[in-house]
């Protein structure tokens, strides 16, 4: 008896890890150039300031929309879908005997991840040769991301 109150405690505990440690919302990171560039979305997000980060639901999908005279609009659609650390925490807690936590973690969004993150948007103008609207230019920043990636894909494969 006294080890399976034990059990059923410790499966308390445990249910609902990744809505714990995860949280149910994530930090969206939006990049963009030319700085004045107007970027919104369709959940009533704006940005001032690249880069700016949206605190958003992990079960929520938008859109983030940039505009700017003498450049072409630009629109970035932003999905959720399993994250493989979220699948490893409902896996936990169904190995553990967390059902209920299972459950709560799926219901929360926790084992989500909003993709692409971050959004970068280089606006690209109308006039390419016009010298008023140069060509949105991430690169410095998309090589310190790529870098970043290649850093957390080489710690996981340790």
């Amino acid at each position: 008896m006294h080890k399976f109150i034990a059990l059923a405690l410790s499966g308390l505990v445990l249910a609902a890890c990744g809505t714990v440690t995860r949280g149910t919302s994530e930090n969206v990171e939006v990049y963009y150039d030319p700085p004045k560039t107007r970027v919104t979305t369709n959940i009533g997000y704006t940005c001032d300031i690249s880069p700016c980060s949206l605190k958003v639901s992990r079960k929520k999908e938008f859109t983030v929309k940039a505009e700017l005279a003498g450049y072409k609009p630009q629109t970035v659609e932003v999905t959720s879908k399993t994250a493989p650390g979220g699948a490893a925490g409902l896996a936990g807690n169904v190995l553990i005997g967390g059902v209920i936590g299972a459950g709560v973690d799926l219901a929360s969004g926790a084992t989500l991840n909003h993709y692409p993150n971050p959004v970068v948007i280089e606006m690209v103008p109308v006039n390419p040769g016009n010298p008023a609207t140069p060509r949105g230019d991430l690169s410095e920043i998309k090589k310190k991301l790529a870098d970043k990636e290649k850093a957390r894909q080489a710690a996981m494969n340790r």
